[in-house]
């Protein structure tokens, strides 16, 4: 709709400068020998603006001159006029379309369930919502800077978003923090951070909320206002350099993995509550999508389970995979259900 409006007035324009041009010319014709190019532009600027300031351009002796100044002047206005009304058009039809896709995005945000919320998608959080994108899973933005969330949206125009404070209760619920899966409270402020965990918390204590802080001294603050893991990215940053020569392949290949096209990962699936007991084995099969690495059991880690080891429900399986292996995984559990 808005490239119509577009070549309407690209339209508009060349036929405006077309008028003009031939008024000029034709004034200048008319008004020889004395009548420069300037009088004659700005005889043809008066007549099709409407200003009809003293003629500089002497028609009195040419009445064919008269009639001319009538028709620049009916196309001349007839342009203007069509200008006015395209780019009326087009600014309400832009606000037109905003609205339309606020409520659009509101809508299909309501529909959501299990999704993340990403409170602040600045420098900490535009790599986590990448990294939600880069393995699938659905999530919103909250954010309250124009600039920031612009920037986000010119790379990921299809982001769900919201322009707002994230401790804000109203707007936590418009993200969908009722049926969120868990809320990323990212902004470079702690005091807001533990603002947002407490906000979450008390509309859905069920929700995951993992908090960063800058002061790793609020971490007792922040899981107490219900924050489930807390991140420094300072103290994360300083054990990721000492890894780096300490134990350098380890880390290139975690980096390798990371920066994988495939969006390999070592993904986390819960077993879900109805699930039946059933051996390891049956969930392995033949497949090659993924590799369980481990399982979290009654607070106890198991590594490298053998194909016996019993699964419950409640357990976590750790697995390295793509978001295809993830998914496999997932609808292996679903079936087992299914056929219990």
């Amino acid at each position: 709709m808005q490239s119509g409006h577009f070549y309407g007035l690209a339209a508009g324009v060349v036929l405006l400068l077309l008028v003009t041009a031939t008024g000029t010319l034709g004034y200048h014709y008319i008004g020889r020998p004395t009548a420069t190019w300037v009088d004659s532009f700005y005889m043809t600027f008066i007549t099709i603006s409407t200003i009809g300031f003293t003629e500089v351009v002497d028609l009195n002796h040419h009445p064919l001159g008269r009639l001319f100044t009538v028709l620049i002047a009916v196309f001349g206005i007839g342009t203007l006029s069509y200008l006015f009304s395209r780019l009326v058009a087009l600014l309400v039809d832009a606000d037109l379309n905003a609205g339309l896709r606020k409520k659009r995005m509101e809508k299909e945000i309501a529909a959501l369930a299990g999704h993340y919320i990403v409170c602040g998608v600045g420098r900490v959080g535009s790599n986590v919502a990448s990294e939600l994108l880069k393995t699938r899973r659905p999530f919103v933005v909250i954010e309250s800077n124009r600039s920031v969330i612009d920037t986000w949206l010119e790379r990921n125009p299809q982001t769900y978003y919201l322009l707002d404070d994230a401790a804000d209760d109203d707007a936590l619920r418009r993200a969908g923090v009722m049926q969120a899966a868990g809320v990323f409270a990212l902004t470079s402020d702690d005091s807001h951070n533990l603002m947002i965990a407490l906000s979450v918390k008390l509309l859905n204590p069920k929700a995951r909320v993992v908090v960063r802080l800058h002061d790793i001294r609020n971490e007792n603050k922040a899981r107490r206002v219900g924050a489930d893991q807390i991140v420094s990215p300072d103290f994360t940053g300083g054990m990721r350099i000492a890894s780096a020569m300490l134990r350098p392949h380890v880390v290139n290949f975690m980096d390798r993995m990371m920066q994988t096209d495939e969006g390999l990962r070592m993904e986390e699936v819960l077993v879900p509550d109805q699930f039946p007991p059933t051996a390891l084995g049956v969930l392995r099969g033949n497949t090659r999508d993924y590799l369980l690495m481990a399982t979290h059991e009654r607070g106890a880690w198991v590594f490298n389970p053998d194909d016996d080891h019993m699964i419950n429900p409640g357990a976590s399986l750790m697995l390295m995979t793509t978001p295809e292996g993830r998914l496999q995984m997932e609808q292996m559990l679903d079936r087992v259900i299914q056929g219990q």
